[in-house]
C-alpha cells in the first residue's frame, strides 16, 4: 500500500536518493590489508553457525563493533579498527550471520531476527572468553546492542549507538522502499557490496530487508525494540548526525529519553527535577574534549540552562553526556567524521 509522504519524509527521501546518485562521495570498502598486520581475521563456531570477526588491538577493556544492514567489519568499521586505541581496547568488529564472511547461511529475517543477532553478538564474544564487554552499534547494529544490553544486563560494560531506532514509522516505510532496488544506487555505493556479496546476493537480500524491517510497522506502536530500552541499565552513549537521511532525531531523542542510564541529567552532581527532560534535549561533548557545550531547553522549547565548562554529568562520579549531535553527521558520521567520532567513543569508555 502506498504511503502519503510529509514534508520532512519527502526531504529525507531527496536527501537519500541524493546520496545514492553518482559522483557523490561515498566511503569505499576497507580492503583487510588497510588495517594493518595486528589485525587478525578468523571464524569460530557459535550458534549453529561459524561467524566470522577481526580482532585488534591488546587493551583490557573490550569493545564489540557491530554493522549495519547488509554490512560487515570490514566495510563498516576502517578507521575505527585502525585508529582505536589498541593499548586500552581490543577491538572485535564481527559479521552477523549471512553478512560479509558469516556465510553460509545466507541472510533470513524473521521477526525476531535482531534478538537473534544480539545473543550470537554476546555469545561469540563469550566463546572468545571476554569476561565483559561494551558494544558500539550503529544503524540495526544499534539495535542489536540496545536489545543485548536490555537481555544480557550482566555481560554488558557500555553502549555507543548511532542510526539506531526502536520503532518504524509510516515514514520510515516509506525511506526503506526507496532503496529496494540496489540497481538504483550509485556505481560507488553498490560496487563495494557487489564485490562481497555477488550481484545476485546483494540485490536479493536487500529486498528481504526491506520486508524484514518493514514487518514490525504491523506491531503496535511499529516496535523493535521500545519496550526493552528500559531495561538497558549501563551507561549509554545516543550519537546523532543531524543530516542523516535514513534516521530522523526523533528516534535518537526516544531513545535517550527511554533508557534507563541516560534519563536523568545532573547539574554540579544535583539530580535534576523529576519531569525536567520530559520534552528536554541534553548535548554535550564528552570529558577530554576542549570545546563543551551543554544546553538544555525546557518543556516548551525554552533555554532553561547553558554553560560552557566541564561537562556536569561527570559530577559525582555520574556518567558522562547521553545525547550528542554532529550538526554534519550523516548515517555514516563514524566514517566521514572518524577522528573526531574515534576521540568521542574513547573518552566515554573509558
Amino acid at each position: 500500500m502506498a504511503v502519503a509522504l510529509g514534508p520532512r519524509a519527502a526531504r529525507r527521501l531527496l536527501l537519500l536518493v541524493s546520496a545514492l546518485k553518482p559522483g557523490l562521495h561515498v566511503p569505499r570498502a576497507w580492503p583487510a590489508a588497510s588495517f594493518g598486520s595486528s589485525v587478525t581475521s578468523a571464524k569460530v563456531a557459535v550458534n549453529g553457525v561459524h561467524l566470522h570477526y577481526l580482532r585488534t588491538g591488546e587493551g583490557e577493556h573490550a569493545v564489540l563493533l557491530l554493522p549495519g544492514m547488509l554490512g560487515s567489519g570490514e566495510t563498516d568499521f576502517g578507521p575505527q579498527l585502525k585508529n582505536l586505541n589498541k593499548q586500552l581496547f581490543t577491538v572485535v568488529a564481527w559479521d552477523p550471520r549471512g553478512y560479509g564472511h558469516s556465510r553460509p547461511p545466507d541472510r533470513d529475517f524473521p521477526v525476531e531476527f535482531f534478538e537473534r543477532d544480539a545473543k550470537d553478538a554476546v555469545d561469540l564474544m563469550k566463546t572468545l572468553q571476554f569476561k565483559k564487554v561494551s558494544l558500539l552499534g550503529w544503524s540495526d547494529g544499534g539495535i542489536t546492542a540496545l536489545i543485548a544490553a536490555a537481555k544480557y544486563p550482566s555481560y554488558i560494560n557500555k553502549v555507543v549507538v548511532w542510526g539506531a531506532n526502536a520503532y518504524v514509522t509510516d515514514e520510515d516505510k516509506a525511506i526503506y522502499e526507496g532503496i529496494r532496488d540496489v540497481s538504483k544506487w550509485s556505481e560507488r555505493t553498490r560496487k563495494p557490496l557487489e564485490a562481497l556479496y555477488g550481484i545476485n546476493y546483494f540485490a536479493r537480500t536487500c529486498e528481504k530487508w526491506v520486508d524484514g524491517i518493514n514487518q514490525f510497522k504491523r506491531l503496535p506502536g511499529g516496535n523493535i525494540c521500545r519496550h526493552l530500552l528500559p531495561l538497558v541499565q549501563c551507561p549509554t552513549l545516543v550519537v546523532h548526525g543531524e543530516r542523516d537521511p535514513l534516521v530522523p532525531r526523533s528516534h535518537a531523542d526516544f531513545i535517550h529519553q527511554h533508557v534507563r542510564g541516560s534519563r536523568h541529567a545532573s547539574f554540579g552532581g544535583h539530580a535534576a527535577p523529576p519531569g525536567a527532560f520530559s520534552a528536554a534535549e541534553h548535548v554535550g561533548l564528552c570529558p577530554g574534549l576542549q570545546a563543551v557545550h551543554l544546553r538544555v531547553l525546557g518543556p516548551h522549547g525554552r533555554r532553561a540552562w547553558a554553560a560552557h565548562g566541564p561537562c556536569p554529568c561527570t559530577a559525582g562520579g555520574r556518567h558522562p553526556c547521553r545525547l550528542h549531535l554532529m550538526p554534519e553527521g550523516k548515517h555514516n558520521l563514524h566514517l566521514r567524521f572518524a577522528d573526531e567520532f574515534n576521540k568521542l567513543a574513547e573518552n566515554f569508555l573509558q
